[in-house]
């Protein structure tokens, strides 16, 4: 018996850890979290996301808290798909390769009424699925031209999706947001806050899903926005060598491996679904230590907006204060890591993502293209 034969008899019986890979072919993605993937349902919504939003790669206002693309929107473009359209954006929307369920602010808990948590996206996933079958059969008759059929998903092709994940953060920050609010409180939050992750995951497994890609939360502590407000941040030992705030991070990664932990008693739950678990922590991180190095400015300064005082001027919202023009962005976008003191810029996220692709940050160490 040759050595080829051996690996393939291996493989089949799930004994092999060097079988011949094969390049997964997802038709579409279904994603779910905040603002960080978010691609247009707060613009839809509240239409918050104003110019120039977007202005170093769409040209005009896409939907997104960047200055360009998002790191899902890298991840479309490795896959050779669309740029998912969002669920709530009903004007130019095409579905056929996936749906994005993302919305800026959410969290997984149902934390403030108005809020569109995980949970809720998954269920209006369901009910896009289940509306997408109806339409799909009704347009089914011999009498209906196909074309009205091209922007809608394919039946067969939800089993066969990759389910992005990113959501976690403003759980987090919004439970350090509270008033007289401690990091140990927020810490005691975070089982309840992945039960609900798992209620979640589990409600799209039974619609059929079956890989999920699932991305941990980044280092909170290094956000500008939550420095700048940190009131202790005048005591050293708060601040870590970059300057971000030692707390916050610490809680961050305290949830990573509590959700680390919680993918894999998923994975013991649904043996027949795959789970990567990404930690984008440790590549967000490594990047704004290495800022310099790498192109960027200080990682604690940002693009568009700026923040005077104990007053906000955010990016898009223009304003005059003592002669002084706020509200514009910066001449070069690509020098900087954060875009708008809260989310990345397009050249970082594309630094980002270019990490994770090959899966060296990913448990188990599968690329994207061989996550199924």
């Amino acid at each position: 018996m040759n050595t080829m034969t051996l690996i393939y008899i291996l493989c089949f019986f799930n004994l092999c850890v060097a079988c011949p890979s094969k390049k997964c072919v997802y038709p579409a993605i279904y994603n779910f979290g905040d603002s960080n993937s978010d691609t247009g349902a707060g613009y839809a919504t509240t239409a918050a996301v104003e110019y120039p939003n977007g202005i170093s790669f769409f040209g005009s206002i896409s939907g997104r808290c960047c200055d360009g693309r998002l790191i899902l929107d890298f991840i479309s473009e490795e896959l050779e798909l669309p740029y998912l359209s969002s669920y709530l954006n009903s004007v130019g929307s095409n579905y056929r390769h996936g749906a994005n369920f993302a919305v800026a602010s959410a969290p997984i808990r149902p934390i403030f009424s108005g809020l569109t948590n995980l949970g809720l996206q998954v269920s209006q996933f369901i009910l896009f699925k289940s509306h997408t079958k109806i339409l799909f059969d009704q347009l089914s008759d011999k009498r209906t031209e196909p074309p009205l059929r091209s922007g809608l998903p394919r039946i067969e092709d939800f089993s066969k999706a990759i389910y992005t994940i990113d959501i976690g953060q403003n759980d987090i920050s919004y439970g350090l947001q509270k008033p007289n609010s401690s990091e140990e409180e927020v810490k005691r939050s975070i089982p309840d806050i992945l039960s609900q992750f798992t209620q979640a995951v589990q409600r799209l497994y039974n619609q059929g899903a079956r890989v999920f890609w699932i991305h941990n939360t980044g280092p909170i502590g290094c956000i500008p926005y939550y420095y700048f407000f940190y009131p202790h941040k005048n005591e050293k030992s708060n601040l870590d060598a970059n300057g971000c705030v030692k707390p916050h991070n610490e809680l961050a990664q305290e949830y990573n491996r509590q959700l680390k932990d919680q993918v894999f008693q998923l994975r013991r739950m649904f043996p027949l679904a795959k789970f990567t678990y990404v930690d984008v922590y440790t590549v967000k991180y490594t990047l704004i230590s290495n800022a310099r190095s790498q192109g960027f400015m200080n990682p604690l300064e940002f693009c568009c907006g700026s923040y005077q005082g104990n007053e906000i001027h955010y990016c898009g919202k223009k304003s005059i204060k003592n002669g002084t023009f706020y509200g514009f962005a910066c001449d070069d976008p690509s020098t900087y890591i954060s875009w708008d003191g809260i989310h990345y810029s397009q050249a970082a996220n594309e630094w980002i993502v270019k990490q994770i692709l090959s899966g060296s940050f990913s448990d188990p160490p599968v690329s994207l293209g061989n996550a199924c």
